[in-house]
């Protein structure tokens, strides 16, 4: 990996000797203007490929900081800002500069091969390549169009770019992967050294055609409800030679590093400030899903912590956010769910955990601390709680003054946080795993499209191979039987499709006196989907399973599947005061889910503006309404 990041450096060495730093430097620097560079076309590549997975600086800022949040993947950290429908210019802009620097890596590295072929001067493989480019060259399309919306197709080549609506981007790209993948010759062989250029499948060119029909089959579904026809017939024609990602050796991944580079964890180091809290979300659909208790999962040390699973917690109606359809407003979990989906504490770790037990997660040493008090609205401490070997989520939104009577909600210590091996460089960064291509048929199969596999078999797989990844398959068979509903109301089991009762009761003690009392909690309503009617359904299930297969890396995809379907439930912001950036979300109405509560897009930054002003009010008139965060992609949910 270290020659291929110094190759990679090589490369940007040349570019900004041959087109001068200017081009990537300069904020007020039109990124989609062409340019003449000429490198070798698997540097390009590399390059390309290296740079998408976002150094730390920009990694925060993008994913963590929008696509997080966006779907939902973890607790919206820095100031709940786009959580808030609010947006912060220089974020979006260095994502910008760079994926056009990605953008212009990859389309110079087909300009290069055609270059070769024309002048009789290419390589066997030279083909090859520029399928495997124009193959990676769609998913930063569909990546950058997903988080902006509009974008040119024709960029980087020698003209002046304009600015192309959603509709014709997707077409665009669903083109562009049918025929790039059908031009793959698998019979080529390619040298070892070249081999080293691509981080992802080493030139494998059977795994290219797999990753090539597997988004393709991604992208042909985000058009299922706007443009079911061609949606249809774009993924059943990707599906029909079932040659798509279907195992773990398939997966569309790339090597961390510990280092401080574009290959750093996308999550950052253990010594960061973020803590990286579980999301409101996440805990709600995990908690009480799939039957597998506590008890099984975890050692000695936490067996006296665990709660009956008809506990819902400590109520503090002073300390904790009421304003919010999350099932768990004004509750704290005193300790360990009953039952939880197996994956939870795979990926999270338990508020206390020592950082030196081998046995379980740990985050480092940054966040220790918890403990935090708790203060009435008069300003008076009335405890200190404890949060050692409990498990709650904080739900984003504006709490008022009930943020500055609760230092344990704000303290990272006292919440499941990521764990280190998410955070601490020695994974492999995910973009398609085998998962996501079984839920794809499984939808594309409930949606009564030809599919190579039903939708039951695919659902079940799609469960396996997660549960694979996360090393619980220990746990599959029982989880897939279970009829026990999450906190929204949704069970696993394909064939339990019972609808839950209106509420369910729970037992639960006042926060500050310990008096005991019980309370019947609603099911949340999404509104969303079915006008709320339904919790439990086929697609229910299957989007659910889909999200918590996808975190923590693909945040994007859960981003826009709830974009695209409402699914599953996103609880609201919590309302305890005015968000200027969420208008129509008020006291009055919080129980309600809307797509007005929830960012819809990031917005342009200012460096497009102030590169070309034409091209942006092209890509604003693509777009088809205001250049803001609530302003709905074409081919999401309206």
């Amino acid at each position: 990996m270290k020659s291929i990041i110094k190759k990679s450096g090589i490369v940007l060495l040349a570019i900004s000797m041959l087109a001068s730093c200017k081009k990537f430097d300069e904020i007020n620097t039109n990124p989609f203007a062409a340019n003449g560079d000429q490198v070798q076309t698997e540097y390009f590549i590399n390059n390309s490929i290296i740079g998408a997975q976002q150094d730390p600086g920009l990694s925060e800022r993008m994913f963590i900081l929008y696509w997080v949040p966006g779907g939902h993947g973890l607790q919206d950290e820095d100031g709940e800002t786009f959580s808030q429908g609010s947006y912060v210019d220089d974020w979006a802009s260095e994502y910008y500069r760079q994926s056009s620097q990605w953008q212009n890596n990859i389309n110079t590295a087909i300009k290069i091969g055609n270059d070769q072929i024309a002048k009789g001067t290419s390589k066997l493989y030279t083909q090859n390549l520029i399928q495997v480019a124009r193959i990676w060259r769609a998913y930063l399309m569909s990546e950058f169009s997903d988080t902006f919306g509009p974008m040119p197709t024709d960029a980087f080549q020698g003209v002046n770019p304009e600015f192309k609506d959603v509709k014709t981007v997707y077409y665009f790209t669903l083109s562009e992967l049918k025929d790039a993948a059908a031009k793959l010759d698998l019979s080529v062989t390619t040298p070892t050294n070249v081999k080293s250029e691509d981080p992802a499948y080493s030139y494998d060119y059977a795994k290219w055609r797999k990753f090539a029909n597997s988004l393709r089959m991604r992208l042909a579904m985000r058009l299922s409800e706007v443009d079911g026809q061609k949606a249809q017939s774009e993924f059943e024609d990707a599906a029909k030679g079932s040659d798509f990602i279907k195992d773990a050796t398939d997966i569309f991944s790339v090597t961390e590093s510990k280092g401080w580079d574009a290959l750093s964890s996308v999550f950052r180091r253990e010594s960061s400030w973020m803590g990286l809290p579980i999301s409101a979300t996440y805990n709600n659909l995990a908690v009480g899903l799939g039957s597998i208790k506590t008890a099984d999962q975890l050692g000695a040390d936490f067996q006296s912590a665990i709660k009956p699973a008809n506990w819902i917690g400590q109520r503090y109606t002073e300390q904790m956010a009421t304003k919010t359809n999350d099932p768990m407003a004004g509750y704290w979990l005193n300790g360990l769910p009953n039952t939880i989906d197996p994956r939870a504490y795979k990926i999270f770790s338990i508020p206390g955990t020592s950082t030196t037990d081998p046995l379980y997660p740990a985050i480092g040493t940054s966040f220790t601390t918890s403990t935090g008090k708790l203060k009435n609205a008069a300003g008076a401490d009335v405890k200190v709680l404890d949060a050692k070997n409990t498990w709650n989520a904080k739900v984003d939104g504006n709490w008022g003054a009930k943020v500055s009577r609760n230092a344990a909600i704000t303290t990272n210590g006292c919440k499941p946080l990521m764990n280190l091996t998410y955070r601490g460089g020695n994974n492999r960064r995910v973009f398609f795993g085998a998962w996501e291509t079984y839920f794809l048929l499984a939808e594309a199969a409930e949606r009564g499209w030809n599919s190579p596999v039903g939708a039951q078999t695919a659902y079940e797989t799609g469960i396996d191979k997660s549960f694979e990844y996360f090393g619980t398959s220990a746990n599959a068979s029982a989880y897939k039987a279970s009829t026990d509903y999450n906190r929204v109301g949704t069970s696993v089991a394909w064939n339990h499709t019972v609808e839950p009762s209106a509420t369910h009761t729970m037992n639960y003690e006042d926060g500050i006196t310990g008096a005991a009392g019980t309370v019947a909690v609603a099911y949340p309503k999404n509104d969303l989907y079915k006008s709320g009617s339904v919790k439990n359904d086929h697609m229910t299930k299957i989007m659910t399973q889909k999200y918590l297969a996808q975190l923590p890396w693909l945040p994007l995809e859960t981003w826009s599947d709830h974009r695209r379907t409402g699914l599953p439930f996103f609880e609201n912001p919590a309302v305890e005061d005015i968000m200027t950036d969420l208008p129509d979300l008020t006291g009055s109405n919080y129980m309600t889910a809307s797509v007005k509560f929830l960012p819809q897009r990031v917005k342009y930054p200012s460096n497009l503006r102030n590169s070309s002003q034409t091209g942006y009010n092209q890509a604003v008139s693509a777009l088809g309404g205001a250049d803001a965060v609530l302003t709905p992609l074409w081919w999401a949910k309206h």
